[in-house]
């Protein structure tokens, strides 16, 4: 028999036709929309009088654009209102289940699907945004899509698509105090760079990942498209059951047994080959922090920014124009950098684990007075979790200010902005020119060190302050 990879189990599973030196026509499980990139599928669709095929097979929720406080109120922005209010008509209309402003389970899209018990091992998942790959963290084939395909999608529930090159990144070892999963991906964008995925789909391996919660693993897999991959995602296992247990879309009963023993199926056969392949030791793996203007300029917090030495032409240009953006200058230390705000948030980590992580390390703490704090809970679940664990308190007690759910300062494409030429150091995936604003410049890194330099007031090794 031949042997397969977990990539190859699923996609062929799913393949309806295979087009001659073409595309396969490959069919989706569960498709997510939100308000930014579904109105002009819907309208579209309404264009040449077609409808939704499966209803029930997409899920809606606003997440983009919408704000973060007063979210009971009508939404002050004309654009972001219509998006809104289109999504809502185009819900109703199809028969869509939408988990809508207010309701109980609204959120970020990629944080209310596993939480809802949506997402599943062996599914194929699109979703019109970037970091839908967040959902392989369940061994599913979960990607971003544009909005002629969100309409193909709605209309025929299948997706023209040509099978990706395989890649196989594993991390094995002992991670330290301090080290996070945030860590471990920026640690491996820094060494393959952010297009060193490019055309592949990633799998992760490896005792540190088994190790891993599943929010943690979820955090790995959403930044798979910071390096350029297709998608990311990782075997199932005793984690991956144990959390979608109970939840409200899970399988139930006898429906559970068999699904279980189905997704233990799903893991790559031994022997079998891929494309491309990387090892990491997690005990090279320390906190770690941006410092130019995408996810692959990344370094250990204790390290110096990189000099131009062996850098030439457009690579030496295009780096000291980064490093000029950010106000920063060759082989300097970052510790000690001064910072103005601190976000904790996204899709990447905007999880009730990341929220605890936050409060456990602020306890007893005061950000410092240079420092704005915000918290932007992924969704209304994690939001009601951290009033009912007490962490709302003890962040409210250390001067962090608690939003309402939604993608906030990740992108800015609501209020939440940051100021042109102040620094952010933030949990979200993106550090772009004007990624959180227009001028700001902002630093990835992980839970623990945006706690760490909420306190300080600068960029500090989180390690420094336990």
């Amino acid at each position: 028999m031949e042997k397969k990879t977990l990539f190859d189990k699923i996609w062929d599973a799913h393949v309806v036709r295979s087009v001659p030196s073409g595309p396969d026509v490959f069919f989706i499980d569960k498709h997510f929309i939100h308000e930014v990139t579904s109105p002009v599928a819907f309208l579209n669709l309404e264009k040449r009088g077609v409808g939704v095929m499966y209803p029930a097979r997409t899920i809606a929720t606003p997440d983009h654009n919408v704000p973060t406080v007063d979210q009971d109120k009508t939404i002050k922005d004309k654009l972001s209102r219509m998006q809104v209010e289109k999504l809502r008509e185009n819900c109703h209309k199809y028969g869509i289940e939408l988990h809508d402003l207010g309701s109980d389970h609204h959120g970020i899209v990629h944080v209310i699907g596993p939480e809802l018990g949506v997402t599943q091992p062996g599914m194929t998942i699109v979703c019109g945004d970037s970091h839908t790959s967040t959902h392989g963290a369940f061994g599913a084939i979960a990607f971003g899509i544009g909005t002629s395909e969100v309409e193909m999608v709605l209309a025929t529930q299948c997706i023209m698509q040509s099978k990706a090159k395989k890649m196989r990144i594993t991390v094995d070892g002992q991670l330290g105090n301090g080290v996070t999963s945030k860590d471990i991906i920026l640690y491996i964008i820094s060494k393959i760079s952010a297009a060193g995925a490019t055309g592949y789909f990633v799998e992760y391996a490896g005792s540190a990942i088994q190790s891993l919660s599943m929010e943690a693993r979820m955090t790995i897999c959403n930044m798979s498209i910071e390096m350029g991959a297709r998608g990311g995602l990782i075997a199932p296992d005793e984690t991956t059951f144990n959390y979608l247990k109970g939840k409200q879309y899970a399988p139930k009963g006898e429906a559970w047994d068999k699904a279980v023993a189905y997704w233990k199926t799903l893991k790559t056969d031994e022997g079998a080959v891929f494309d491309k392949e990387y090892h990491f030791d997690g005990n090279d793996i320390e906190p770690m922090i941006t410092y130019g203007t995408n996810p692959g300029m990344g370094i250990k917090v204790k390290d110096r920014i990189p000099t131009t030495e062996g850098m030439e032409g457009s690579n030496k240009t295009t780096y000291l124009k980064s490093l000029d953006y950010m106000g920063f200058e060759p082989g300097e230390p970052i510790k000690g950098k001064k910072v103005d705000y601190v976000f904790v948030g996204s899709c990447t980590n905007g999880r009730i684990e990341d929220i605890r992580a936050v409060a456990n390390f602020v306890k007893g703490k005061h950000k410092a007075d240079n420092i704005t704090a915000w918290i932007v809970p992924g969704s209304r679940e994690v939001e009601k979790q951290a009033h009912e664990e007490g962490l709302v308190k003890i962040l409210e007690d250390a001067g962090f200010e608690l939003r309402q759910p939604g993608c906030s300062a990740c992108l800015a494409m609501n209020d939440d902005k940051i100021p042109a030429g102040k620094y952010a150091v933030s949990t979200s995936n993106r550090n772009f020119e004007g990624r959180q604003g227009p001028g700001a410049r902002t630093m990835l890194a992980s839970p623990l060190t945006v706690a760490a330099v909420a306190v300080t007031g600068e960029i500090v090794d989180p390690r420094e302050v336990f």
